[in-house]
């Protein structure tokens, strides 16, 4: 990520449906798998909206973040415990320390997504879990991942495989946001055709339209936390120790 779509992140991660409605889902399947007190340890922190929500639920909360831009960010937002650290590197934290671990949107960034699960098998306590998000479907793969310097897209066999190879027990892989995945895919098809990716800047909705689209994400939710779902822009794991 660069430092220009971090203040993007800034901008955005407190009224954006997306951003919201995955805050919203990680923080459900948080209080099912993972419930607080006890530390979690956020991988990726970007605005640290996400830090701020998981302390309000109750857990003591620290972060990880390569970008010294993001550090120095959660640092003037009281959040301390953040440090620069590449996730690929051991983490510095005691193992079996941590109650719950996030990753959202954050391995498909990483060169050896395996190593960054690994860790974070390491600094787990018996029990706990991490809650990891990634973009789906590698056939989607084009310059819009590029720009956001994402090395892959996801299918659930392949982060089946990645989670065990690390040690960690897969209790939850569904996909989500199921109800974007037709725009999603009209707009990589007209972009590849015109040769053009249109960058990489968040779309902007208006409030009508994020209102009607959190609406559909809660009700995907709900859906979620009883049954398949069929298809979806992206993957959502509980992954235990």
């Amino acid at each position: 990520m660069d430092a220009a779509h971090l203040q993007e992140l800034v901008e955005l991660e407190e009224h954006h449906w997306w951003h919201v409605a995955k805050r919203r889902l990680a923080s459900g399947l948080l209080r099912r798998y993972a419930p607080p007190p006890g530390l979690l340890i956020e991988g990726g922190v970007g605005s640290c909206r996400n830090l701020i929500e998981f302390r309000r639920l109750g857990y003591e909360v620290a972060g990880l973040d390569v970008m010294p831009e993001a550090v120095g960010l959660a640092h003037e937002r009281g959040l301390d415990g953040v440090r620069q650290h590449d996730l690929c590197d051991p983490w510095p934290f005691e193992a079996n320390q941590a109650r719950a671990v996030v990753l959202l949107d954050v391995i498909e960034h990483v060169p050896e997504p395996v190593a960054a699960l690994r860790n974070a098998h390491e600094v787990l306590a018996p029990g706990g879990a991490a809650v990891v998000t990634v973009p789906a479907y590698q056939w989607l793969f084009g310059e819009w991942d590029r720009t956001l310097g994402h090395h892959r897209r996801y299918t659930g066999h392949m982060l089946r495989a990645q989670s065990e190879e690390a040690g960690l027990h897969v209790r939850l892989l569904k996909h989500w946001n199921a109800f974007t995945l037709p725009a999603a895919v009209a707009v990589r098809g007209i972009q590849r055709l015109r040769r053009n990716s249109g960058g990489a800047a968040f779309p902007r909705v208006s409030r009508w339209t994020n209102r009607m689209l959190l609406r559909c994400a809660g009700v995907e939710q709900w859906l979620i936390d009883r049954g398949p779902v069929p298809c979806g822009l992206s993957l959502v794991g509980v992954l235990q120790k």
